[in-house]
């Protein structure tokens, strides 16, 4: 039980941190069409200024750490920031999100670098239809090399993120879920979220409708995961080595077990991914904040932390996209 609760009494041990908001795909559900203003350098906090924040955190009783984007790899020197998050005490476990199109240059010297495992954003297995959804991509080759690399250096499990949108890759269900069976895949199907501002959104899929187009497998068993602590709730299919999980913040939302922080690239701590409710950790230290002063910032978020998300209610994020908040 970590040290640091909300006030709904629910225990927060996970950080994810945002390195960038630049990304090198544009992808449908999480930028819009024409892209975004990109922050200056100067905004974005240094590697020394989010070291400072994860060990403040990890005093308080973070022990786990997500790195994010934008797609984290376009910043120069991650594995630097890495080596430095892996030596703070209490911190325990260090994972990346990744779009994977680099992932196949640096999974050794990440994992060098004491990243533990990695999560590859990949919603197509068709080189047309990657292209597609990611607006500007002409590289699955290279996504599923990465993938294979960083398998081969240790950074298991890797996990594939697949947003499953309605009329653009929900006809691939099947092919994603026998990748668990004939290759071992962790393959995690996501319920889409409708946040992407002044965009098309493609349409909603439950988890329910896509276990209903996965009978054809074979039955899903329960299991639990090798490793994490995230939403999703996994399922094996006969003959597995892989996993399938289902993450479902819309058809059965998972707030009432939510034990994340989120800092954003340009130092803003957001105790909720669907809340526009942030504490601006940039400038106090800027400013010289001491390390006491920075835990109680961190304790004010998390006791401004919402109950739930409210998208029942239509009622969405507007002062960023996804790409700037990390996922």
């Amino acid at each position: 039980m970590t040290g640091l609760s909300d006030s709904f009494h629910r225990p927060i041990n996970y950080l994810r941190i945002s390195v960038t908001d630049r990304c090198n795909l544009r992808c449908v559900y999480c930028m819009p069409a024409e892209g975004i203003s990109l922050m200056s350098h100067n905004d974005i906090l240094t590697y020394e200024e989010i070291h400072t924040v994860a060990r403040a955190a990890a005093g308080l009783g973070i022990n786990k750490i997500r790195l994010t984007g934008g797609e984290p790899l376009v910043r120069l020197g991650l594995s630097e920031l890495i080596q430095m998050l892996a030596q703070i005490d209490g911190i325990d476990d260090i994972s990346l999100t990744t779009n994977g199109t680099l992932l196949g240059r640096y999974a050794a010297e990440l994992k060098s670098a004491g990243l533990r495992r990695v999560n590859v954003s990949l919603d197509t297995l068709k080189a047309e239809r990657f292209k597609l959804i990611t607006r500007i991509g002409n590289n699955l080759g290279e996504v599923l090399a990465g993938i294979e690399v960083a398998r081969a250096v240790g950074l298991e499990p890797v996990k594939l993120n697949v947003v499953v949108m309605a009329g653009v890759n929900d006809d691939e269900l099947l092919d994603f879920a026998a990748k668990t069976v004939t290759e071992g895949w962790q393959v995690r199907f996501i319920e889409l979220m409708p946040v992407v501002v002044g965009d098309t959104t493609p349409r909603f899929v439950s988890a329910g409708e896509m276990r209903r187009r996965l009978e054809p497998l074979g039955e899903l068993t329960p299991c639990l995961p090798k490793v994490g602590n995230g939403p999703a709730k996994y399922f094996r299919l006969p003959q597995a080595k892989g996993a399938i999980g289902f993450i479902t913040p819309i058809s059965d939302h998972f707030c009432f077990q939510c034990n994340r922080m989120r800092l954003t690239a340009d130092g803003r701590l957001r105790p909720c991914l669907l809340s526009d409710y942030e504490v601006d950790l940039k400038q106090p230290l800027r400013r010289g904040i001491s390390l006491a002063g920075l835990k109680k910032l961190i304790k004010q978020a998390v006791a401004n932390k919402p109950q739930r998300h409210q998208l029942a209610e239509g009622s969405v994020p507007k002062d960023r996209p996804f790409s700037q908040v990390g996922g």
